[in-house]
């Protein structure tokens, strides 16, 4: 097994994105040298990640010898992974090769790959199932590992998506507005990657799904209200109408309902009390809302 070197740097994928832009920052604040993944070296948000310290390389999840390159001489591995703009089986294509890169190094002695929650659960939902395979593809490889199970992100509260019924007064979502929700802000997930990395003998081999906070649509509501100061209230969308804008987002929230999500956030703050895990309040009203279309 390759002895993990702290010196060398830790490549992190997605890294101009929340999760993986959150996975750097917390890296780097903790003085482990980042090397940023990503297609686009030139861009503003990769000028921003060299300005914090990383060093910034192209790497391309469709071009095997990029990502080798890539990954030469890294120590650690924070993967990711994303459906949306590539579709379920590019993802999982793209998500083994990385892996099988990160293998082919042999300087890599530790990975930790971001998933989702319960995604080992034989949910049926697409985008879960897409990071499964990913998962079961890493445990065979020999490399120790870390997997994480991000909840539903905090973030997505924010997105244009999302911001189009925020700016009629609702928070449009196909969940009864009292059904229980787990949240994470990527911040926690950028934080508890980085404690994973700097202790792998306490999380090698460990799926680890995480929550800042459980909460429902109503409270999500109500907190989007207090921090923009507009009126905010939770309406459910049912699962016929969500399914036309996207079916995998249907399927999803469909589980939420008949199953619902099975996630231990106390005990998993308990173990970690050095993560801030942001409530939504708090994240709600340190974000910067933007109700101009």
């Amino acid at each position: 097994m390759t002895q993990i070197s702290y010196s060398a740097p830790v490549a992190v994928t997605g890294a101009t994105g929340a999760q993986g832009g959150a996975a750097t920052r917390a890296l780097l604040a903790a003085g482990r040298p980042v090397r940023a993944l990503t297609r686009t070296p030139g861009s503003p948000a990769a000028d921003a990640l060299r300005a914090l310290g990383a060093e910034v390389v192209r790497a391309d999840f469709e071009d095997p010898g990029s990502l080798r390159s890539a990954l030469t001489g890294a120590g650690a591995l924070f993967a990711m992974s994303t459906p949306f703009g590539t579709g379920f089986a590019a993802e999982t294509r793209q998500g083994i090769a990385l892996l099988d890169a990160a293998r082919a190094a042999g300087s890599v002695a530790h990975v930790v790959l971001s998933s989702a929650a319960n995604a080992d659960r034989g949910t049926g939902i697409p985008h879960f199932e897409s990071k499964y395979l990913i998962e079961r593809h890493l445990a065979g490889l020999g490399l120790p590992w870390t997997v994480l199970g991000p909840a539903a992100f905090m973030e997505n509260y924010a997105n244009e998506w999302t911001m189009r019924s925020l700016r009629a007064g609702e928070l449009a979502i196909p969940l009864p507005v009292d059904h229980p929700l787990p949240v994470v802000a990527a911040a926690d997930i950028g934080a508890f990657a980085a404690l994973a990395l700097a202790e792998p003998e306490r999380f090698a081999g460990r799926r680890i799904d995480l929550a800042s906070q459980w909460s429902t649509p109503s409270r999500l509501a109500a907190a989007i209200a207090a921090a923009t100061g507009r009126p905010i209230a939770a309406r459910e969308v049912p699962l016929a109408v969500a399914a036309t804008y996207s079916p995998d987002l249907a399927t999803m929230f469909r589980y939420f309902q008949e199953v619902g999500l099975e996630l231990d956030a106390e005990a998993l703050h308990r173990e970690s009390p050095g993560i801030a895990w942001h409530t939504f309040e708090g994240w709600a009203a340190a974000h910067t809302w933007r109700f101009d279309s």
